[in-house]
């Protein structure tokens, strides 16, 4: 299905792209948060002749390493993306950020983010005014929604050895090669949206203290694997989110492949993280997104 934003206010859809991108919208308002659908195939090898990790049967599509300048699937993200209002973009890494400086070209929306997310819109020439730079600890109006932005953490990648304290400087210029971009620091959006409380994370950590006093309905969650670094993950998220009614997994999928290929085992490791989330809030239904599939919600009163 090729969703296209339609003229019906009367419920609230979320759409998932793939990675931890998503679609927000009521027909009118668009928010984007994440959105990724380049999907990239990967040379993880120091051999210019070898493809590992993100190798599938019949993948004969470019393969890119580090030092590889960017191409964008275009055909993919016109197909789908038809509008946006507004971008959110949790971080700076490629498979979040890589596409929105062509998507916000495309549409006009705005793009939030932190300083290294606003530097790399500057590198593609989007305008000032279309480019709100954040920290975490902002509460914002926007009319039809509301923004409030928490510092996050990024997943503990690497056996718990991931950190990166490196940013984006505004010296940056296009075009990016896949190494160039770097993480700059994680947030972590709660929308308030036709009369639902939706907070997302763009990875699989927390800073747990900057989440409490937060009664989301809907929680869209980071469901990687890389979430087991972390004690009791689900646990004390259901618990300092107050048992949200809604989980939705998110950047659970290989974003290595194309989408037509199978995540039949990202699927079948979900399982364990339904269990998690059963566990710690039993009555928290747990929705399984399909790609461009709407997840329907009616527009209730604030």
């Amino acid at each position: 299905m090729l969703h296209q934003p339609g003229i019906d206010t009367s419920n609230l859809k979320i759409i998932y792209l793939g990675t931890a991108g998503w679609e927000i919208t009521d027909g009118k308002t668009v928010i984007l948060i994440d959105p990724y659908l380049s999907r990239l195939r990967r040379n993880y090898s120091s051999d210019p002749d070898s493809v590992s990790l993100s190798s599938i049967p019949n993948d004969t599509r470019k393969a890119f390493g580090d030092n590889d300048f960017i191409e964008l699937d275009t055909v993919t993200i016109n197909q789908h993306i038809k509008k946006a209002d507004y971008i959110l973009v949790h971080h700076a890494h490629r498979d979040h950020i890589m596409d929105v400086p062509y998507i916000a070209g495309k549409t006009g929306a705005i793009v939030i983010g932190h300083e290294s997310t606003a530097n790399i819109m500057r590198a593609y020439n989007l305008p000032e005014e279309k480019i709100i730079t954040v920290k975490g600890g902002e509460d914002y109006e926007f009319g039809a929604f509301s923004l409030k932005i928490m510092q996050g953490l990024h997943s503990p990648l690497d056996e718990k050895r991931y950190f990166d304290s490196r940013t984006i400087s505004k010296d940056l210029k296009a075009p990016l090669r896949v190494k160039d971009y770097v993480e700059g620091g994680s947030l972590v959006f709660l929308i308030r949206f036709k009369g639902h409380q939706i907070v997302t994370f763009g990875s699989m950590n927390y800073i747990e203290k900057e989440l409490e006093g937060l009664h989301p309905d809907i929680a869209i969650i980071g469901a990687n694997q890389s979430r087991n670094e972390i004690y009791d993950y689900c646990g004390r998220l259901m618990r300092v989110l107050n048992y949200p009614a809604i989980v939705i997994p998110t950047h659970w999928d290989n974003f290595t492949i194309p989408y037509n290929s199978s995540q039949a085992e990202q699927v079948r490791q979900l399982g364990s993280f339904k269990k998690e989330i059963q566990k710690a809030s039993p009555k928290t239904k747990i929705i399984i997104p399909e790609y461009f599939e709407p997840i329907i919600f009616p527009v209730r009163n604030k």
